[in-house]
């Protein structure tokens, strides 16, 4: 085994014949939050390339699993967004089916379809928000400004719907909290015309991405990653179509599927995957039913005995809940399946073999939410 040397971040150290350990963070401008990554760099130190890559996580942990335990349902629910703050509407909605399919709940039609709308609006909210930093260019900031433009387009219009910027608590068992404003939906068929996924593909799909950062399908399926990491690299999953929830049913979703397994592959995967969600909004403003959003409940909210897992196609992957109840009105055990905490360990696959100075590219390409992981 080779002579290891632990040096920090910037100690500018020229050691050859040995490797070199380096720990990445816990911060770093390629994550949201705060995780470490500890690299062993070989080779000559004007060009070293990483040989191992180990994810350090924990630095962020909230203990939601255990708060859980101590609320009943509705407060489960003002909780269940707080750890991918980018797919807030989709974790909420998790939860929400869990007790649903326990209790027997036939959940209005409206309130179906304008979960499905508000899952795609959150979807290209969240995948926009992962595009801007990869548009940046010194001398054209035209694809940032798009999709930054495009994102507040978004983010506007499902704040005007449940009140909330970024934790936005408006599923609830049986429903919605209410029904959306009077002509929102002509706001958000404005608000997702003005997303220009042209300009943000040419600025953020750039050649420079091929060939790094490969993971290969085999090894994304080994560690159960999902989402559009998992469809960059073969894995042929979107709960959307393969355990689609009802209005999905109408939608025809396929998913966008690239071999390659590269960072650029992940890439048009996170630009495809917003073009798509365009569409799908148009299509569910085109059949949103009127009617209801929400069933009466009696005061408190009790899962019968027994458990129940349910999952949904969340902007970086599968996101589940597993619902274990003794009756009562709170969970028993309410155990979460998070796209970030298998995704991340991808890392340790991929990053061997990439050169230091591609690192930046690979971990921009690479998306991930550290609350999350640490949940």
């Amino acid at each position: 085994m080779p002579e290891q040397l632990t040096v920090g971040v910037g100690a500018g150290a020229r050691h050859l014949g040995v490797d070199r350990v380096v720990d990445l963070g816990p911060l770093h401008p390629s994550a949201h939050g705060a995780y470490r990554l500890r690299l062993t760099v070989r080779g000559d130190a004007d060009d070293p390339v990483i040989v191992d890559a180990e994810p350090l996580v924990g630095h962020l942990h909230r203990g939601a699993e255990k708060l859980f335990e101590v609320r009943d349902y509705r407060q489960v629910l003002t909780l269940a967004n707080r750890h991918d703050w980018l797919a807030a509407f989709c974790n909420e909605l998790a939860v929400a089916l869990a007790v649903e399919r326990m209790t027997g709940m036939d959940v209005p039609a409206r309130a179906q379809w304008l979960r499905a709308l508000l899952c795609e609006l959150n979807r290209l909210m969240a995948h926009l928000v992962f595009l801007a930093p990869l548009t940046r260019a010194p001398s054209d900031t035209a694809g940032t400004a798009a999709a930054l433009r495009g994102r507040e387009a978004v983010q506007a219009v499902l704040e005007e719907a449940s009140g909330g910027r970024i934790h936005f608590m408006f599923n609830r068992i049986g429903g919605l909290r209410e029904d959306v404003p009077a002509g929102w939906t002509e706001r958000v068929a404005t608000a997702v015309s003005t997303v220009d996924i042209d300009l943000i593909e040419a600025h953020a799909v750039t050649d420079r991405l091929a060939g790094i950062g490969v993971l290969e399908r085999e090894a994304a399926l080994a560690l159960g990653v999902t989402g559009p990491i998992g469809r960059a690299s073969g894995v042929d999953l979107d709960l959307r179509r393969d355990d689609p929830l009802p209005a999905y049913r109408d939608l025809d979703v396929r998913p966008v599927v690239r071999t390659e397994g590269d960072a650029l592959a992940r890439v048009r995967c996170l630009v495809e995957e917003a073009r798509q969600s365009v569409g799908l909004i148009a299509k569910c403003l085109e059949r949103l039913p009127g009617g209801p959003v929400n069933l009466r409940l009696p005061k408190a909210v009790k899962a019968p005995e027994g458990s129940v897992y349910t999952r949904v196609e969340a902007p970086l992957g599968t996101s589940g809940v597993h619902l274990a109840s003794r009756g009562e009105k709170t969970p028993w055990r309410l155990k979460l399946r998070t796209p970030s905490f298998n995704n991340v360990q991808a890392l340790s696959a991929l990053l061997p073999g990439t050169r230091v100075a591609d690192l930046a590219a690979v971990l921009g390409s690479f998306a991930v939410v550290v609350g999350d992981i640490d949940k």
